[in-house]
Order: C-alpha cells, then structure tokens, then sequence
C-alpha cells in the first residue's frame, strides 16, 4: 500500500522505531495517528515532526488495555476521516535471566504487552480495514521470534506468536484489500531496554569485554519497513544480523540455536 495520503496507526510511536515510523510516514504524505502510553514521549515526536498540523494525532493508550484500545478507531476517524492502515511496533523485553528465574508476573507483562496488546490493535481495526479500498497491517516481530535466545525465552515466545499470528492473518485475508506483513528486527539501537525497566548494569558490564557488534538505526529500521508495507511484502528482515540468521535458522536450526547461546552465556552469568 502507497502510505501517501493514507491514516495510518502507529503504536509505540513515542520512541525508537515507532518513532521513525511515524516521522517516515509523515515525510511520505500519510496522515498518523501515533499511540504510545507516554504522553510526553508523544510530545517529543511532535516536536520533531516539524510542522505537520493535522496529518498528525496523538493518542495516549496502554494497549494491554482492551477498552481502552476499542475506543480508538472512533478517535482516529474524527481526526483524520478513516484509517487505511495499522503498524503494531510497540514491544518489550524481559530481564536477561533464565526462565528458571522469571517471575510470573514478568511473564504476564510481556506476554500482554507484545501479544495481547497487538492482538486487541489487530482485532479492533480490522473491520475497519477491510472496509477499505486498500488497507495494510504491519507486525512487529523480532529476531527472537524465529531464533531462540537464552535469557529471552518468554519475550521471544510472544514474538514467535506475533509472527504465527500475523501469517495465519494474511492467509485469512488473502483475496481482501489488506495486506499483511510482518517485521523481524535485529539488533536495533533503541531505548527498550531502558523502556521495558530491564536492569542494564550486568549487561553492560558483560559487553565491555566484547567487540561492539553493528546495530540497525531505528531511522533505517524504519525506513526498511516502510518500504517493505509499500511494496506489500510478506516477510522483511531488518539488519544484516536478522537477514543472515533467518537464512541460517531455516538451514540448520540447531546449529543457528548453538551460535546465539555461545554469544548469550556470558551474559547469563
């Protein structure tokens, strides 16, 4: 789908990726509902989006919370007259540590946000989408939703239902006017650690003594996305390192696995 004179809803659109996402979007001439639960972050992209005077709405939510997010289509429609497109990109991770060690209540905390929270998104505007001329959803999954990664097992598992989610979505959908991708980033160099209250002490502790490996920026993170929704792709990786491993991961799945815990263990102590 052309985003130009599109609405589109971006969740997590008050840092990182969903940001960029959102500042992308304007810059391509589509109308943006940006969602996030932090109203000043939200401000914050205001502030850097320049001047887009009423391509631009802000919306504050916390999508874990189902009523909340059913009330949004109707705030978007008066702000904006529809809405052709939604790009799930708000997420978490969990603390570094094994699942041995993971409290339940950090577990329900991921698992709402990255899975409940996108599918109460997913499910409430699609019958708005599909009322459409044309219509595109994006999900964001993640590296760790196709790659096991010690110390983010629950957070990799929400991706994995993210990415099965949103396959079993565009098979559904196939012969209507949405289109359906879904996203796997890399390592990307933005605050969710910070933003999901991960403690970041021992991890930084633990890359000192290692090289620092390249990052995706979430400027070209999002820039890779939204040409992937324009040209309707099924699938786009972000980063080298998600490219090389989702290769690697279909080849010999054990051999990818026993790669990324041999780079995890130090972290996990």
């Amino acid at each position: 789908m052309k985003v130009a004179g599109k609405t589109v809803a971006v969740t997590g659109g008050g840092n990182g990726i969903g940001r960029e996402l959102v500042l992308g979007l304007l810059a391509r001439g589509a109308r943006v509902a940006a969602l996030d639960r932090d109203e000043g972050s939200l401000k914050e992209t205001v502030g850097l989006a320049g001047d887009p005077g009423e391509r631009l709405s802000t919306h504050v939510v916390d999508i874990t919370d189902r009523n909340a997010v059913e009330a949004l289509p109707d705030a978007i429609i008066e702000a904006h007259g529809h809405v052709d497109g939604l790009i799930n990109c708000a997420g978490i991770i969990q603390p570094f540590v094994p699942l041995l060690q993971l409290g339940y209540d950090t577990i329900e905390r991921v698992m709402a946000v990255n899975f409940w929270g996108l599918t109460y998104t997913t499910k409430t505007f699609l019958p708005y989408l599909v009322e459409r001329p044309v219509a595109h959803i994006v999900n964001v999954s993640s590296m760790g939703g196709f790659l096991p990664v010690p110390g983010q097992t629950v957070y990799g598992a929400s991706k994995a239902a993210v990415k099965l989610l949103t396959e079993g979505l565009s098979s559904e959908l196939a012969g209507t006017p949405v289109s359906v991708t879904v996203v796997f980033p890399g390592a990307i160099e933005t605050r969710i650690t910070e933003n999901s209250g991960v403690d970041t002490s021992r991890l930084a502790a633990a890359a000192a003594s290692k090289p620092r490996r390249a990052m995706t920026s979430p400027s070209d993170a999002a820039r890779i996305i939204l040409a992937g929704m324009e040209r309707d792709a099924y699938r786009v990786t972000v980063g080298r390192d998600a490219t090389t491993m989702d290769l690697m991961a279909r080849l010999s799945p054990k051999r990818a696995a026993g790669l990324i815990q041999r780079q995890m263990k130090d972290l996990l102590g």
